[in-house]
């Protein structure tokens, strides 16, 4: 049956299927990431981003086409991570903004959705790039609304499978838009995402996906929940047998070896659990069994029966469950008073400047503390930290102005859009691309000096720090000019691949070579949790010695993944 509109429920079903279809293909677009690092985390980042909608999307009631644009938007905004999870929640946020007051979905109403969806998400962008996710969604707009100018009757159906098969030709030439992605011989890994999710969505119109429902919000969890049934009023576990029997046979007729096999073997018919224990003329018994009499009736045949105990294993298993719930509920309580006490109190304690700084490590974690950065959000290169994260880190800083190092050019994005959406505290994101350029930012804060003077202080001094950082290919690859091997040291800079070699120690040295120049009087180095001490000094050293007129600094950072972050300034 030709279908003409789209409602509510089946627009709701077609976007959770486009979430299953991207989380199931998210490896592989991790693959498509340029740069062969460990890390690689665009599929990553958008399934991430897309499974915190989806979450909001399936717990809907009632589901109108309002309440699924409000969720659909809300939650991909908030749970935003990666320049590609934003822009993907910008692309949501705008289709949503023209489906939400209407109540079906027409070939009209889907080409002014696309339209507004690329619309929103270029104007999110500073300096959109083509060749990207934005590339390939506005190739698919263009295209419906070229199909609908040339037919008004056209089906949805024709129109979505041709909008798709004009996103993939897209997709297809981003390469030829974007050098390095030739080079790397690779496609656009964030427009690759937006596709897979348009697929899963025009496979849920067509009735063909499955299982897009209860599993595809469980992947929504970023960090899986703890199995905590007994929340739910369920037990953890299921109880077969409900009383827990003992007692002690005084034996009154004979009890061999076979005898007592043949009881074991009957308890074992009734129940589990079982211990039977004879010694001079009497018999200790234990069963789980849902027919205590069964038990005693088959035991009373060898003697009587003596410190009989029947406890009812399900009754005590709630009455445990019942007061495990009352004391969770009890120290919710406690920690929800302790809580409110605790803002009261910052409430009388507020103070004009605050900074929220990106960190993964613990040595980095620590030298910005040392600084006096009042919140660290763990995340980085491993981990992009979502919009809402940026937002938790926000309300919990008691400050008039926050300044929000995000240490990551993928991360910048994110923070931006937590400051758009916060109103009660004044947000200055300083557009730090690494963790050198965090640790300069607030070395150059100066507290007589206006916020916004400091901003451009702090922007102007990040600029003067070149960063390099040391870790392993995982495929082969040719880039930058450089011939890549799997499993070969690479020194990657701030705009390319600077050193490519076998030894760690090596290709440190020509990191730097390529980073030092006449100007430069500090070399920071800062070694991660997969370095020892002394092979860190013994760089240090050598670095030391090959750059005489430098300040050289060793710093623990305790960095996954990366083996050194190399700095100069």
């Amino acid at each position: 049956m030709k279908i003409n509109t789209i409602d509510a429920v089946l627009c709701a079903k077609m976007f959770l299927a486009g979430a299953r279809n991207l989380e199931a293909k998210k490896e592989w677009i991790n693959e498509l990431n340029v740069f062969p690092v460990p890390d690689g985390d665009t599929g990553t980042n958008m399934t991430l981003t897309i499974m915190s909608a989806a979450k909001e999307v399936s717990a809907l009631e009632p589901l109108t086409m309002e309440s699924l644009a409000k969720a659909v938007s809300s939650g991909s905004l908030r749970g935003a991570r990666g320049n590609s999870g934003v822009i993907l929640s910008q692309l949501l946020r705008g289709f949503t903004k023209v489906i939400r007051t209407e109540q079906e979905i027409t070939t009209a109403v889907l080409v002014a959705a696309l339209q507004k969806a690329v619309e929103t998400a270029y104007k999110a962008v500073m300096k959109p790039k083509e060749g990207t996710i934005l590339t390939v969604a506005r190739g698919g707009a263009e295209k419906a609304a070229e199909l609908l100018e040339e037919n008004p009757d056209i089906g949805l159906e024709e129109l979505m499978e041709t909008v798709i098969q004009r996103s993939e030709e897209v997709l297809n030439q981003t390469p030829e838009l974007l050098p390095v992605l030739k080079e790397a011989g690779v496609v656009d890994s964030g427009g690759q995402g937006l596709l897979q999710v348009l697929k899963g969505a025009f496979d849920a119109f067509c009735g063909r996906e499955t299982g897009y429902g209860e599993e595809t919000v469980r992947a929504a969890e970023s960090v899986p929940e703890a199995d905590s049934q007994m929340e739910a009023g369920q037990e953890p576990r299921e109880i077969r047998y409900g009383y827990c029997t003992e007692f002690i046979i005084l034996l009154e007729k004979e009890y061999t070896e076979e005898t007592k096999l043949a009881f074991k073997g009957y308890l074992e018919s009734i129940g589990d659990s079982i211990v039977v224990v004879s010694d001079d003329g009497i018999v200790k018994v234990h069963v789980h069994t849902n027919d205590p009499g069964l038990a005693i009736q088959r035991a009373l045949t060898y003697g009587s029966l003596t410190s009989m105990k029947i406890d009812n294993m399900r009754e005590e298993h709630r009455e445990k469950l019942f007061k495990e719930a009352e004391k969770k509920e009890a120290e919710r309580l406690e920690a929800e008073k302790k809580k409110k006490e605790q803002e009261a109190e910052l409430l009388k304690q507020r103070k004009p400047v605050g900074f929220i700084s990106v960190s993964v490590g613990e040595g980095i974690a620590d030298i910005f503390h040392d600084l006096g950065v009042d919140y660290l959000i763990e995340g980085g290169q491993t981990m992009n930290p979502s919009t809402e994260d940026m937002l938790n880190a926000i309300e919990k800083v008691n400050a008039e102005t926050i300044f929000i190092l995000p240490n990551n050019k993928n991360i910048i994005l994110a923070a931006n859009q937590a400051r758009d959406l916060t109103e009660e505290k004044k947000i200055l994101v300083i557009p730090t691309k690494t963790v050198p350029q965090g640790i300069t930012a607030v070395i150059n804060y100066v507290p007589e000096k206006s916020p916004e003077e400091n901003a451009k202080a702090m922007e102007e001094e990040i600029a003067h720090v070149k960063t390099g950082q040391l870790t392993y290919a995982v495929r082969d690859t040719h880039l930058d000019d450089k011939t890549i091997q799997a499993g070969d040291i690479m020194g990657i800079g701030d705009h390319s691949i600077l050193a490519v070699g076998k030894e760690i120690d090596a290709v440190a040295m020509d990191t730097l070579s390529a980073l030092v120049d006449e100007e430069s009087e500090l070399i920071s180095i800062y070694y991660g949790e997969d370095m020892r001490e002394e092979e860190a000094e013994a760089l240090c050293a050598k670095v030391t010695e090959q750059y005489p007129d430098c300040d050289v600094e060793l710093n623990y950072g305790g960095q996954p993944i990366y083996y050194y972050m190399l700095s100069v300034e």
